[in-house]
């Protein structure tokens, strides 16, 4: 059995935050479990409740570190059951340095350096023209964007990052910069090895490819079509932490329906 863990609302703790309401309506009416769990309990300080014992679950929530993550599969487990996606698949398409090998061909070429790096050196080293910076979750969102075009702005794009972030996520990746196509990018799904795709929107081959390379029950790919129409994967990530990027909530539960049913 399958049942969905979802945030707790801060401010009615008998309700799931508002982002994921739309998602605990729709697998609700879909005939799934759900129930809530606060930030104590992802801490590990507090017990889960309402969990039925045996089940799988599924986590639909904000990213969490891999100490978060770790202390949320005890609790799961100390509660008779068992987390749908295990720490070490969480951080194979959560962390870039450990999706990045099985689709090199797919991607953009990366390099991974450790945070203490002479990055500025290392760029030179490349000669790549222009570079896609970001730690190995999440690149800068700010204004002035993860792309460097000279080796010496590197430097000042870190220290934004950890400005912005409060930390840099395991170390420092660095991506040969391609020109995609404006609005270009879309996510897909795979689940159990199938890959599903929006409303209106058919499963590229690329991300085909994905589902039979990388082995974790559940995660997401982003794609999007270079000027010259190839198409690449932009990020891969765990589909528990994944927005519904383009999905209506009823299209991710139907796509559970049919992984379950």
């Amino acid at each position: 059995m399958i049942h969905f863990l979802f945030p707790r609302d801060s401010a009615d703790p008998h309700r799931p935050d508002e982002i994921f309401a739309d998602q605990w309506a729709a697998l609700t009416e879909a005939g799934f479990s759900a129930s809530l769990c606060s930030d104590a309990t992802l801490a590990g300080t507090k017990p889960l409740r309402d969990v039925p014992a045996g089940c799988r679950v599924v986590y639909r929530g904000w990213t969490l570190k891999r100490e978060e993550y770790e202390s949320l599969v005890r609790v799961i487990e100390q509660c008779g059951a068992t987390a749908f996606t295990q720490t070490k698949e969480y951080l194979l398409t959560h962390h870039l340095p450990n999706w990045y090998p099985l689709i090199p061909d797919l991607t953009p070429e990366t390099r991974v350096y450790p945070v203490e790096a002479d990055l500025v050196a290392e760029l030179q080293g490349l000669g790549w023209g222009a570079y896609f910076i970001k730690d190995y979750v999440k690149s800068l969102k700010t204004a002035r964007g993860a792309i460097v075009r000279e080796p010496s702005e590197v430097t000042s794009l870190i220290a934004e990052m950890r400005e912005y972030r409060g930390e840099i996520e395991g170390g420092i990746c660095v991506r040969r910069f391609e020109e995609f196509v404006p609005a270009s990018e879309k996510r897909y799904f795979v689940l159990r090895g199938v890959a599903s795709a929006a409303e209106g929107l058919t499963v590229p081959n690329v991300v085909k490819l994905c589902a039979e390379r990388i082995h974790s029950d559940f995660f997401s790919v982003d794609v999007a079509r270079r000027q010259d129409g190839a198409v690449r994967v932009v990020e891969v990530g765990d589909g528990q932490v994944s927005d519904l990027v383009g999905w209506s909530a009823t299209a991710f539960a139907k796509m559970w329906l049919r992984a379950t049913g």
